[in-house]
Formats: C-alpha cells, structure tokens, sequence
C-alpha cells in the first residue's frame, strides 16, 4: 500500500468519523427553564423548570410546586410519563401556568436543542413546537 492509498484511507475514515459524530442527537439532559409554554408565553419572574437527568429522571418546579417522575427518550423522541407533584396552593395565574405545563408536557414526542441559542425545543407528534426552554447553568 502507497502512503498516498494510506493517507487517503486514513482521510476517508475521518470524515466518516466525523459523520457519524453528528447523527447522534444531543441528549435532552440538564436543568432547563421555561421560556414559553404552548404559544402563551410565561409569567415574567416565575421559576417553571424541568430537569431531566441521564436516566430519564425528571424533576422540576412547576411554579409552585415540585414535581417528580420520569420520561422515555429514545433519539429524538420523547414521553414524560405521570408526575407526582406536591399539592400547595398559589395564586391563580401561578395555578394556571403550572396546570399548563403540565399538560402540556404529557402532549410532548420530540425534541431538539438548538446550541446556538441554549434552547430545548419540544414539539408535539404534529411537529408543532409545544414548549421552549433555555438552559440553566
């Protein structure tokens, strides 16, 4: 073999390296907070987040209360399964945006990161973008 022929493999294998790097998604992990929630936006100074941990953990607070449960992800596809939360009471917009949330997550199927802006994109199984979240560090 040529040391053109090796130089040739060995460019060929790096790029097919460097192809496969990027197919995989990057994974959903991390403390986000909540920026919009279906199209309505979120009451400025409300704390609404949602940890997902490597083992599809989550966690979070809703606006009043914590929540705790879990979700499926498989690539880019996404369930979050029932929370349990606690059951403290708030004032009604604080009610009402936590309620949301909620519901909002159990429509969720996908999702995507945007890195250039820090975001968590999830979208419903219409591909209708349902909640935008930014990271938190």
């Amino acid at each position: 073999m040529t040391r053109a022929s090796q130089f040739n493999i060995l460019a060929l294998l790096a790029l097919l390296l460097a192809g496969t790097a990027h197919a995989a998604p990057v994974a959903p992990t991390g403390k986000w907070l909540a920026e919009d929630i279906d199209g309505g936006g979120v009451i400025d100074r409300l704390q609404t987040t949602l940890e997902i941990r490597d083992d599809g953990i989550v966690n979070g607070m809703g606006g009043c209360n914590r929540y705790a449960g879990s979700a499926k992800i498989d690539g880019t596809a996404i369930k979050f399964l029932p929370m349990a939360s606690t059951r403290m009471a708030c004032s009604a917009a604080v009610m009402k945006q936590e309620g949301k949330f909620h519901n909002t997550l159990e429509r969720v199927r996908t999702w995507r990161i945007d890195q250039a802006q820090r975001k968590l994109l999830l979208f419903d199984g219409g591909g209708f973008e349902m909640m935008r979240l930014s990271k938190m560090d």
